[in-house]
């Protein structure tokens, strides 16, 4: 049943905020909801070109206007929440999830069956601490740049010639109409994806029960099983979103598998776990695997 007024959807206004957003409308429309979208620009909308964004820098000023009351709910890829979420709020569905893999991304019309297939010395475009050490790992001969900008310019940027490849979300390029750029979908066992990647998080004040309620509908088990763990284990690693540490939890058959993953941004140092656990243990072995990890979160002042 419809509210006494639409629900007003917090998004930043890039091509992919939007769609996800849209997206969810959607589905709340189905349910019987009237929905408006509200864009709000965040720090990561204008910073400057060519440079790396920061904890937060996606989700800051819709969280301060789900506080301030001037949206209901807020729509985020979930591996952009920082860990400490704005008090007051909280995540109140996790949709089903895309996939959560990376995605090796060449020129338009070449083709690559493996990661090995690029030359030696090939410029890799990305600005993650995370993918970047990951593929140091595997290819320390290749070379990793950072690269800027939404999907469209970076593919522009590749397709120019000023990059020989990039490392892209999957679920990104799908979300885009673009799942033709995906040229390798890259084993989570090569590069972990980030905690959270390829899922949505709606975000709710904690005390609105009616949007709580509307929202809630939209959550799929699984996915909140396998995202909740894998934040756990960032959390307690004490990383945040640009850590270099990889996770991903799988829902199966009764049971939940996790990986984790940290490496140094130069390459060196790889660490990999993998465990198949029942998911009420999840919680307790994403802070063991942490522990394990050994990943030490550089302070303020590096």
């Amino acid at each position: 049943m419809s509210s006494s007024r639409p629900l007003r959807l917090g998004t930043r206004g890039s091509a992919l905020a939007q769609i996800q957003a849209n997206l969810i409308a959607a589905a709340l429309r189905r349910n019987g909801h009237e929905v408006d979208l509200v864009t709000i620009v965040t720090d990561g909308d204008v910073r400057p070109p060519d440079t790396a964004w920061g904890e937060g820098a996606f989700v800051g000023a819709i969280e301060l206007a789900l506080v301030e009351r001037r949206v209901d709910l807020a729509v985020h890829s979930a591996k952009d929440v920082p860990i400490a979420q704005a008090p007051g709020l909280t995540v109140a569905a996790y949709p089903d999830r895309a996939d959560p893999r990376d995605a090796l991304v060449l020129p338009a019309g070449r083709t690559a069956a493996a990661l090995d297939d690029l030359r030696s010395g090939s410029v890799i475009g990305t600005d993650s601490p995370r993918r970047t050490g990951f593929l140091l790992a595997a290819r320390p001969d290749l070379r990793v740049v950072p690269i800027h900008g939404n999907v469209d310019t970076r593919l522009a940027r590749l397709d120019a010639g000023e990059v020989n490849a990039l490392i892209l979300a999957v679920a990104g390029l799908a979300r885009l109409g673009r799942p033709d750029r995906v040229t390798l979908p890259l084993d989570p066992d090569l590069i972990p994806p980030a905690p959270g990647q390829g899922a949505l998080a709606i975000q709710v004040r904690a005390g609105d029960e009616a949007t709580r309620d509307a929202v809630a509908a939209l959550d799929d088990l699984a996915t909140r099983m396998a995202v909740s763990v894998e934040r756990a284990l960032l959390e307690a690693t004490g990383g945040g979103c640009r850590a270099p540490i990889g996770a991903l939890g799988r829902a199966e058959g009764g049971l939940l598998s996790v990986i984790a993953a940290a490496v140094e941004p130069d390459g060196t140092n790889r660490r990999f776990i993998a465990r198949v656990v029942h998911p009420d243990a999840g919680l307790l072995v994403a802070r063991e695997m942490a522990a394990e990890l050994r990943y030490v979160a550089p302070t303020a002042l590096e």
